[in-house]
């Protein structure tokens, strides 16, 4: 087995080198890992093409069929440019490209910029970088056919990759992505890529767009004049070495801050990132300098986005001066009561949510008189609901566990920019009511109730991995739990049958989402628990969710244990079952 794979890599190697057109420079590069005695770098850049998968591209950098260069980009480039070819036949079609600050994110952008023009297709490219939402924004802005942004968002600085995004503003969905596909995998040589771009058909997109953007985050900023009242509260972000830097600075002193502090350490963009482990404002690690700054000005809260700005996170300040991390679940619940309560027309309002993200939600929503629907895990699912329902009802706002925020309908994907200028709106009414934010956050669940949510993650690296996450979950379907953690089992969902099944009576009702490898478990005790397989990562996912009453605020700390160990049970079960 392994000397046929590595006959197989051997081969595609060659071809590269036999390629007249593949430059010199990747030839050589080439010839090295072929003349090492090691060859695992050889294998693990040829033994497969990179994969074009639902959403774009993501891979390490490097030469070679399995890696982010100009030949991979350059192929599928070509394939998105035959399909807007086929699907708009009878239109002049025009693409909107951005780019983050990650190594090779320009040239990248500037590589599928020739492609496209090469095939005759405009070019509207942003003149240096910018976040993602503003590329989202720019393509309906700018009544374009497509877009695409080079990023491979929190990923550690050897990746690159790009996002499509269809007319919308949102990132693909069926059947545009299986379509790409095909045409993507139908492009089996370098030929076949048209390079000799076309300038006059390249164009740079003015700062025009940028204000508009924020014209449409001033319309929906509540409360104006509690803003007014504590513009000068400090405000403390990092970009994390990003596209943040471009404009979330901006945004909040359009909507009225004027103590905005930066964290000059990461200010300048840089794809080395390096100073953090990982670019990830979910990791406590990425978030320390910003905490740090945040003492320093005696700050509520601080704010650090990553490197393409689609997503934030929060620290908010205690009484003792020390400052929390809120989870993704945490700072979208009290975002959303926040927004909700400032929505002044409710008739026909709605907002969405991804179906692991924390029920508090929806209970808020029932009760501020708000329809709230879930959708599968990906921002690209809320923004086809938003597709759907446009003209019909009033979008509020949406977001997901993974720290992924979006207020209004402008944008159609996730928006560290606008949720940026959210989350300082929701600081200045704290303040203004003399309280912090982890003030508000447990006046939530007194008043909502106590939600708690915890994620366990397991690992199954390779191709053995890959079958064991397989078996994993078809035993949960085939044999699923009569009970987890004492409580029982009263109702599955399988996403995978679209089936929901009332344990006690047996009756089975349709699910109405798309396919998906999910199943869900809710208990007796109000606990759920989602399991699903990570669609990056070697990973099987659990993501759990428990919750209380919550008399007082005096009781927050007791019920938080209480909750803490409910988790901490469920997931030793659930570990050791799998």
């Amino acid at each position: 087995m392994a000397e046929e794979l590595l006959k197989q890599v051997t081969a595609t190697a060659q071809t590269w080198i036999d390629s007249p057109v593949v430059d010199a420079e990747t030839k050589s590069e080439i010839q090295k890992l072929l003349s090492k005695a090691d060859k695992r770098e050889l294998i693990d850049q040829f033994y497969k093409n990179l994969e074009f998968g639902t959403g774009g591209l993501r891979g390490i950098m490097g030469v070679g069929s399995n890696c982010m260069n100009r030949y991979t980009v350059g192929a599928a480039t070509q394939g998105l440019s035959n399909y807007l070819l086929k699907s708009f036949a009878d239109q002049k079609i025009k693409v909107a490209i951005a780019h983050d600050s990650r190594n090779n994110s320009r040239y990248f952008a500037e590589v599928a910029a020739g492609v496209f023009s090469a095939n005759g297709i405009e070019v509207l490219l942003f003149p240096e970088l910018r976040p993602t939402p503003l590329l989202s924004f720019a393509i309906r802005y700018l009544n374009c056919q497509s877009g695409i942004v080079v990023t491979a968002s929190h990923n550690p600085k050897e990746y690159n990759g790009y996002k499509v995004y269809w007319s919308g503003g949102a990132q693909i969905v069926p059947p545009h992505d299986k379509n790409i596909i095909k045409e993507v995998n139908a492009i089996t040589s370098f030929d076949q890529i048209k390079v000799k771009g076309n300038d006059s058909l390249i164009k740079s997109i003015g700062a025009e767009v940028e204000a508009a953007y924020y014209e449409e985050v001033k319309k929906l900023i509540p409360n104006k004049d509690v803003i007014a009242r504590n513009k000068n509260i400090p405000i403390v972000y990092s970009s994390l070495h990003g596209a943040g830097i471009t404009m979330v600075p901006e945004c909040l002193r359009q909507i009225g801050f004027n103590n905005i502090n930066i964290v000059e350490e990461q200010k300048e963009p840089n794809g080395n990132f390096p100073t953090v482990e990982s670019p990830n404002p979910e990791e406590r690690s990425a978030m320390e300098m910003v905490i740090k700054k945040g003492k320093e000005l005696n700050a509520t809260m601080v704010m650090a986005t990553d490197p393409d700005t689609d997503r934030v996170g929060i620290g908010v300040r205690k009484s003792d001066e020390e400052f929390i991390l809120l989870n993704g679940n945490e700072a979208f619940s009290l975002m959303m009561g926040f927004i909700m309560k400032n929505v002044k027309d409710k008739t026909n309002a709605y907002i969405a949510k991804t179906i692991v993200t924390s029920e508090l939600v929806d209970t808020m929503a029932a009760k501020l008189g708000i329809e709230c629907y879930n959708t599968l895990t990906g921002f690209k699912y809320i923004a086809e609901l938003m597709g759907k329902f446009d003209g019909k009802k009033k979008f509020i706002a949406a977001g997901e566990e993974s720290y992924g925020y979006m207020v209004g309908d402008f944008v159609r994907d996730k928006d560290a920019v606008s949720a940026c200028a959210f989350f300082a709106a929701l600081a200045a009414q704290a303040a203004d009511q003399n309280k912090s934010l982890y003030d508000s956050l447990i006046d939530m669940y007194v008043e909502f109730g106590f939600y708690k949510e915890g994620l366990l993650n397991l690992t199954k690296k390779g191709q053995q991995g890959e079958q064991e996450i397989k078996a994993m979950m078809e035993k949960f379907r085939t044999q699923p739990p009569k009970e987890i953690n004492g409580s029982p089992v009263v109702r599955i969902l399988d996403y995978k049958s679209s089936k929901e099944k009332d344990v006690q009576s047996g009756m089975e009702s349709n699910l109405d989402f798309p396919t998906s490898d999910v199943l869900q478990f809710y208990l007796a005790d109000g606990s759920k628990i989602s399991v699903r397989p990570s669609g990056t990562e070697p990973k099987i996912k659990f993501y759990i969710s428990v919750h209380t009453k919550l008399p007082s605020r005096s009781d927050f700390e007791s019920q938080k244990q209480i909750l803490e160990q409910k988790i901490k049970m469920i997931s030793y079960q659930l570990s050791v079952n799998s």
